[in-house]
């Protein structure tokens, strides 16, 4: 038997690629129900053969070269050799995989055809799959799996372990295509691997310009292949990436109708019954808005309300600063350092509502509904000129922003994917979930429309940017294609939310032990030291003075005074740190004195304000250097932060000025900075502007 070192996983998003990887491997990986949720190959070792590496490539549609997970993984495919490929395929929807499935049948690569999902195509019963015929079609081992359930993978892991397969046939397609790949192949015999020859022919038959580059073609060798091209367009009338799409599905049409056989083509399944109503046209956005306020009204209002008051009032109100506090007072350290457990508790209590939150998230997500907001946001989006695959960045980013801005690698535009860095931040993460917890806490007890407005206003300002960038040089031009496909209900499996929320949970809690922490004792001591480093009361504090000079930027905002001014700027290493900055500050012990010093130093919609500013503004340094990397230009990361921070002073303004004025309490430059910023946005959003060329240094 050969020495087999590395097998590679390559499969269709939605497939139950990942959760086969975690089975196989014992690894722990976060399943998601959108393209680009695995944006980096990740390995393992199988645990039947520890020898033996699976790497687990991202998922993928296609092996064109246009977007992240494509490029991934076909150079993997063809650069790193591996020594097997276990191509992971959707029995429920056999036609659509198995596109991928060809592509990876012309690497040449040895290969084994995992065909998952089958308990879900028997409970259907709507199509019955004959796995020996498939086989034969293909010349590839097909086995069938249900990666949710281990005990069923025992064939596809002795398949594994068994002899290579012997080699296969490439895929045949039309006579006349034929002839003209094999015309090609005499043309670059001498330029690429023999091994390789077939799927070189078929990438410049398609055009693919990273291979005509790579091959670097004499003016001879050029001309030959463009009479080649020419003629092959000509006899099928059509263009040659066209030609090679069609030729596929030609193909697999062919491999349908032998292997499997369809009953009850017009019945409905519970999916389609249920997704009749949430992907209505004018249902979807109402039943979204009602789920995504349930979720916020569970994890803000009652059932992580609780966990998080038990923690505020009882752990880090009572028990750990009677503790804490006698063994310091043991210690014969000084009182003023119990400030520091102030600070950190504060941001530690808000994580049963995190918690809570990302339940909820998770369990849309492995249910299989997140994937129909994205399909129902697309055709929101594409009302504005905007691409429906901004928004899975934009799901990705409600968990965090780092891996959100990352994951707008998966678009290909490159307008696109630069706006959708600029906007992703926009959503609220779980580090902004503890500043919508405490504002909503605080100043809006009794309302539940409070921490999902957080939610909504995310999007409202990704659209309305959406619209105005759109019209700018640097946005002009038509949004990408969005392809997805729509998995099928299915109940959330407990391991799976167990370790979402377990996974986010601790990597909240060691945020707040290192950076937050750190964080917290730097704001500490400039809120207990003057600039003379001697001790002092906090009004006297060299964090008052820092805060003083810039809190009347924040005047028009409602909460320009010292004490929220540098909990927003304490927000920018950390969101988390604008309620701990502001714990400190005021110098509160406990959770409700806490509470009673903002509500004694705020007016309620001063503290909305400071919610959807730190909502909207330029996100944490973490982010910030992300953005950088994903630009790879500093200029355009100064032009994101800088339109963020300015979209946020915007909306905000306009929003706390304009409760002064719904109220009666306006005075004639609130109304006026009304007025201008409604002009602002109405030009912004509704009048045409014609759009310069672009320079190419952009």
């Amino acid at each position: 038997m050969a020495i087999r070192e590395t097998l590679a996983l390559v499969g269709n998003p939605n497939s139950g690629k990942t959760t086969l990887f975690n089975a196989l491997t014992g690894a722990k990986q976060h399943i998601g129900n959108w393209p680009g949720v695995t944006v980096e190959r990740k390995s393992g070792r199988l645990k039947a053969d520890n020898a033996l590496v699976i790497q687990d490539l991202p998922g993928t549609y296609s092996l064109s070269p246009y977007s992240s997970e494509e490029i991934v993984t076909r150079d993997f495919l063809l650069n790193d050799q591996p020594d097997l490929v276990l191509n992971v395929v959707d029995a429920t929807n056999l036609e659509r995989n198995l596109y991928l499935t060809l592509q990876v049948m012309e690497t040449g690569r040895p290969l084994i055809v995992a065909l998952n999902m089958m308990d879900v195509l028997v409970k259907t019963g709507h199509r019955t799959i004959n796995l020996k015929k498939l086989s034969y079609a293909l010349q590839v081992p097909v086995i069938a799996t249900t990666a949710t359930k281990p005990a069923a993978l025992q064939e596809l892991v002795q398949t594994i372990q068994a002899p290579l397969p012997k080699p296969y046939a490439f895929p045949e397609y039309d006579a006349r295509l034929e002839s003209a790949l094999t015309m090609l192949e005499d043309v670059i015999d001498q330029k690429v691997p023999a091994d390789r020859l077939r799927w070189y022919a078929i990438k410049v038959f398609e055009k693919d310009p990273q291979v005509v580059k790579q091959l670097a073609f004499s003016s001879d060798e050029q001309h030959q292949m463009n009479e080649i091209l020419r003629t092959a367009e000509h006899v099928f009338d059509d263009t040659t990436d066209s030609i090679i799409v069609n030729a596929r599905y030609d193909f697999i049409a062919r491999v349908i109708a032998m292997c499997v056989v369809d009953k009850d083509d017009f019945v409905m399944s519970m999916s389609d019954k249920i997704d009749r109503i949430v992907t209505d046209r004018y249902l979807a956005l109402p039943i979204f808005v009602l789920v995504m306020w349930a979720v916020y009204y569970l994890s803000i209002q009652t059932i992580g309300t609780i966990g998080s008051d038990y923690l505020n009032d009882t752990v880090f109100g009572g028990w750990l600063p009677s503790v804490v506090g006698g063994t310091l007072k043991s210690w014969a350290v000084a009182p003023w350092l119990s400030g520091l457990i102030g600070g950190i508790g504060s941001v530690l209590g808000f994580l049963p509502q995190i918690m809570m939150l990302f339940l909820c998230l998770g369990i849309l997500e492995d249910c299989g509904y997140m994937a129909r907001i994205a399909f129902v946001m697309d055709r929101l989006f594409h009302r504005f000129n905007l691409s429906g695959k901004s928004f899975i960045p934009i799901l990705i980013a409600t968990g965090c922003g780092v891996p959100g801005i990352m994951a707008t690698r998966t678009i290909e535009s490159e307008k696109d994917r630069r706006m959708s860095i600029m906007l992703t931040t926009f959503m609220p993460c779980s580090a902004k979930l503890t500043v919508i917890a405490l504002v909503s806490g605080t100043f809006f007890p009794s309302n539940s429309w409070v921490a999902p407005s957080a939610y909504f206003m995310g999007i409202i300002a990704v659209i309305c940017s959406g619209i105005f960038l759109k019209k700018t040089a640097l946005f002009a031009g038509p949004p990408a294609p969005f392809v997805m496909e729509l998995p099928a209900y299915h109940l959330p499996r407990l391991t799976n939310l167990y370790r979402s929320v377990m996974s986010r949970a601790r990597a909240f809690v060691q945020k707040a032990g290192t950076i937050i922490f750190l964080s917290c004792v730097l704001l500490w001591f400039l809120s207990n030291f003057n600039f003379g480093f001697q001790m002092v009361d906090e009004n006297d504090s060299m964090l008052r003075g820092l805060g003083t000079v810039i809190a009347p930027v924040f005047a028009p905002l409602g909460f320009g005074d010292w004490h929220a001014t540098v909990a927003t700027l304490a927000g920018l290493i950390a969101k988390e740190n604008c309620v701990g900055t502001l714990h400190i500050s005021f110098g509160a012990g406990s959770a409700s004195g806490f509470g009673q010093a903002l509500r004694a130093t705020y007016p309620a919609m001063a503290g909305y304000a400071f919610l959807v500013f730190n909502l909207l503004c330029a996100p944490c340094f973490a982010a910030i250097g992300t953005m950088y990397k994903e630009f790879g230009d500093a200029r355009w990361t100064w032009r994101a932060v800088g339109y963020q921070t300015g979209v946020a002073y915007l909306l905000t303004m306009l929003i706390y000025q304009g409760s002064l004025v719904v109220s009666g309490q306006a005075s004639v430059m609130s109304i006026g900075l009304v007025l201008v910023a409604i002009l602002v946005i109405v030009y912004g959003l509704l009048i045409k502007r014609p759009v310069p060329e672009i320079a190419s240094s952009y």
